[in-house]
């Protein structure tokens, strides 16, 4: 971006109705922040979007729903690129960074029933045996395996419309999406069950929308600077950073959830599970840990570091007790 008064800012974004809501919501906030200022939306199709005949586990590689967006960073294309955190590769490419965390929304799964359904639930365990569930996502299989061994898993690929669409059509008995897109785009009253982190533990960096931009644009830099979160900046970087360790992907059996909570001292914690799954449902491996946050939560280089390195204490215990091996299994499975 030129550095001058009025500048034009342009958002690389997927072509997806969520990723477009969301990129939507990136300019809306720029524009009522900044006077004098333009923003455009840069839709892209990238490869995780164009393969929908094939479980995400199975296409493979990291990035396959941002690296056409970097593209249009690195060629000067687009100035930002929005994306679901939880989308984001561990490694960016030289260059870039993702230098703003907006605020979470909901984190949590959403377990969703036909709109004509008859019945009610208030818990994952409330499916009838044999149930049919439409997800692509490893982690939520193998959790949800554990407590539900009898539960059948069938891929489920498209867009949020797309998978409500055969879900109505009688395709499942229910399916498993990600409550932050449903809130979003309308839905929230499809949502028949939010799933507790204790049977179903979230992707890294859920519920969050995170920005991404060149690592020289100082002005654009300033411009996203209101947008950040430190709060839940923190949380991330715990969760990326044992994802980074793990040298994970959004297509393998990893979970990892970190909230900022009171305790009974008066003070704050950043309290992180993380987990990791075998494909087949056999073995979850589960650890935790927590740290104490000082002042008000702020995302300081000091307290950003030490929630770095509770996520890293997190993925070395994971490690030592097999993870590698059950993620090698899975990247096998490919």
């Amino acid at each position: 971006m030129t550095q001058h008064t009025k500048p034009t800012i342009t958002i690389a974004t997927r072509k997806s109705p969520l990723a477009l809501w969301q990129a939507e919501a990136i300019r809306d906030a720029l524009l009522a922040l900044h006077q004098g200022i333009s923003v455009e939306l840069l839709p892209l199709s990238t490869r995780g979007d164009k393969i929908l005949d094939a479980p995400l586990a199975k296409v493979g590689g990291k990035g396959l729903f941002v690296k056409e967006l970097e593209a249009a960073l690195i060629e000067g294309r687009a100035d930002i690129a929005v994306h679901s955190t939880k989308d984001v590769p561990m490694e960016l490419p030289a260059g870039l960074e993702l230098g703003v965390i907006c605020a979470r929304e909901d984190p949590l799964d959403a377990l969703v029933l036909p709109v004509n359904a008859e019945h009610k639930l208030t818990s994952i365990d409330d499916l009838p045996s044999g149930a049919l569930v439409g997800t692509s996502s490893l982690r939520r299989q193998c959790q949800l395996m554990q407590r539900r061994p009898d539960i059948r898993f069938e891929s489920l690929r498209g867009n949020v419309n797309t998978r409500l669409a055969k879900l109505d059509a009688g395709e499942f008995d229910a399916i498993i999406l990600a409550a932050a897109g449903l809130r979003r785009l309308g839905f929230a009253d499809r949502i028949s069950v939010s799933i507790a982190p204790d049977a179903l533990l979230p992707a890294v960096g859920q519920g969050a929308l995170s920005i991404e931009l060149r690592s020289d644009d100082r002005v654009m830099s300033e411009l996203l600077r209101p947008l950040h979160d430190g709060a839940t900046a923190l949380c991330v970087r715990a969760e990326r950073a044992m994802n980074y360790r793990l040298n994970g992907g959004c297509q393998v059996p990893i979970a990892g959830f970190a909230q900022l909570l009171p305790v009974a001292s008066g003070g704050i914690e950043l309290q992180f599970e993380g987990r990791v799954g075998a494909i087949d449902g056999s073995e979850l491996l589960c650890e935790s840990g927590q740290i104490a946050i000082a002042g008000a939560a702020e995302a300081t280089p000091d307290s950003l570091q030490a929630a770095e390195q509770l996520g890293e204490s997190v993925a070395d215990r994971l490690l030592a007790r097999g993870a590698r091996e059950l993620l090698q299994q899975a990247y096998d499975n490919q």
